[in-house]
C-alpha cells in the first residue's frame, strides 16, 4: 500500500502492559500494531496513561464486568495521531484532525441499539465495545492505554485536546473527569442555596468537589481519607473535610447535620467504590434530597433498609462511566478553569511504561493518587 500522510509507515509491534493471568504482575509485551487503520478509524502514538483505580481492580480480578484475557491494561489515555482513516478528519464535535493532534478517545456505542437510539444513553450501549476489556490476540490489538500506539475504533468518539492542557491533565478527563461530568449531568443541576457532600477522597471525589463548587454550591464536603487527599479537597474547593480516620460515621453525620441546620446535605455523591458506604450516604441526605452513587463497580455486596429511601423520599441515581459528550465537557471545564483548579497536583508520580507494576501497587497502597505512565 503506498505510504501517505494519513497513512504513514508504522512500525509493526508495540510495547505494552499486558495482563494475561488477574493477581499476577503485569507483562511488557509486544503486540502487533495494524499496517492502517480501517475506514473512519485512527491510529495513536499514546503519550501518556494515567492509573485509575479501575485498572488495580481489574489487574486483581475484583472487577464485577466482563474481562476477555488477555488484555492491555489502562484506559485513561491521550495520544497523537499517526494514522487516519477515511472519513475519520474529523473529530466528534467537528473539529478538524491531522496527523500530530492530540486526542482522547471514548469506549464504542454502536448507534443503533435502543440505548442509543431511543434511551439516548449510550454508555449503556448493548454493543458496547471497551478499552481495556478487549482481547489483544484479536485484530485491532491495541484496545489498551499502557502501550506505545492505539487503536481508535470507528464508533469511538474522539475530541481533540485543547492545547493548554498538558498531557497529564487531558488524561484525567479520559476517564475519572469525564464521569464526574457525566455524573452531573444523571444528577441535574444544584442550587445555590444546597449544600453538598462528597464520599471519597480518590481523584473523582476531589474532581467532584471542584465542579461542586464552581457550579455554585453553598457548602461542599468531602468525607474520606488519608489526609493529604483531603487536603487536595480543599485546594480543589472543598469547604469542609471529614476524615474517616478515627471518626465513626455516628460523629461525621451529626458534623454534616449541624452544618446543615439539622436536615443533612441536600446532595450526597459516592466516588467510594465501598459498598458499605452506600448506607451511609442514605443515612446522611436529606428528606426529600438526591443520592448519587457512580463508584460501586467492585463485587462486593451490602445490606441497607429499602424503607429508608421510601420514608425519607430520597432520589437514588446511579451513574456509569461516560459518552463523548462527557469528555469534551471534561476537557473544556479544565480548559476553563485551569487557572482555578490546580488540575497538576492530581498528578503525583510519573513512570515509565517499564516500571507499571511500582505504579499500581503503589497506587493500590494509596501512595499515589494519580500516577501517570509516561511513553517515551
Amino acid at each position: 500500500m503506498l505510504m501517505t500522510a494519513q497513512h504513514p509507515k508504522l512500525p509493526e509491534v508495540s510495547r505494552a502492559a499486558v495482563v494475561r493471568q488477574f493477581g499476577q504482575p503485569v507483562k511488557i509485551e509486544c503486540v502487533p500494531v495494524p499496517s492502517a487503520p480501517e475506514p473512519g478509524a485512527l491510529i495513536v502514538k499514546t503519550t501518556a496513561c494515567s492509573i485509575c483505580g479501575t485498572d488495580v481492580h481489574l489487574s486483581r480480578g475484583n472487577l464485577s464486568l466482563a474481562v476477555d484475557l488477555p488484555v492491555i491494561l489502562g484506559h485513561e489515555m491521550v495520544g497523537r495521531v499517526v494514522a487516519i482513516g477515511e472519513g475519520a478528519e474529523r473529530d466528534s464535535v467537528g473539529q478538524t484532525l491531522s496527523i500530530g493532534d492530540r486526542i482522547l478517545w471514548t469506549h464504542t456505542a454502536c448507534g443503533h441499539c435502543f440505548f442509543c437510539t431511543v434511551a439516548r444513553q449510550p454508555t449503556l450501549c448493548e454493543n458496547r465495545r471497551a478499552y481495556m476489556y478487549e482481547n489483544i490476540e484479536k485484530p485491532p490489538y491495541l484496545l489498551g492505554g499502557f502501550s506505545e500506539y492505539g487503536y481508535v475504533l470507528p464508533e469511538s468518539g474522539r475530541v481533540r485536546v485543547p492545547d493548554n492542557l498538558d498531557d497529564g491533565v487531558a488524561s484525567l478527563c479520559s476517564c475519572a473527569f469525564r464521569s464526574v461530568m457525566n455524573a452531573f449531568d444523571n444528577l441535574g443541576g444544584i442550587d445555590p442555596s444546597e449544600h453538598v457532600a462528597i464520599q471519597g477522597a480518590g481523584p473523582l471525589g476531589v474532581l467532584a468537589a471542584g465542579v461542586a463548587r464552581i457550579v455554585g454550591a453553598r457548602t461542599v464536603s468531602v468525607i474520606g481519607a488519608p489526609e493529604a487527599r483531603l487536603a487536595l479537597a480543599r485546594d480543589f474547593g472543598a469547604t469542609h473535610t471529614f476524615t474517616i480516620e478515627g471518626t465513626t460515621h455516628e460523629e461525621r453525620a451529626a458534623a454534616l447535620r449541624a452544618l446543615t441546620d439539622g436536615r443533612g446535605p441536600d446532595i450526597v455523591m459516592e466516588f467510594t467504590g465501598h459498598p458499605n458506604a452506600f448506607g451511609e450516604g442514605l443515612d446522611l441526605v436529606r428528606k426529600g434530597g438526591r443520592y448519587l452513587t457512580v463508584g460501586q463497580l467492585g463485587s462486593g455486596t451490602t445490606t441497607f433498609s429499602p424503607s429508608t429511601i421510601v420514608k425519607k423520599n430520597i432520589r437514588v441515581i446511579g451513574s456509569f462511566s461516560g459518552d463523548v459528550k462527557s469528555y469534551w465537557k471534561a476537557l473544556q471545564f479544565a480548559s476553563a478553569h485551569i487557572d482555578r483548579i490546580p488540575f497538576g497536583k492530581m498528578i503525583t508520580g510519573r513512570y515509565t511504561l517499564d516500571e507499571v507494576n511500582t505504579a499500581l501497587e503503589r497506587m493500590h497502597r494509596l501512595e499515589e493518587i494519580k500516577p501517570l505512565i509516561v511513553m517515551d
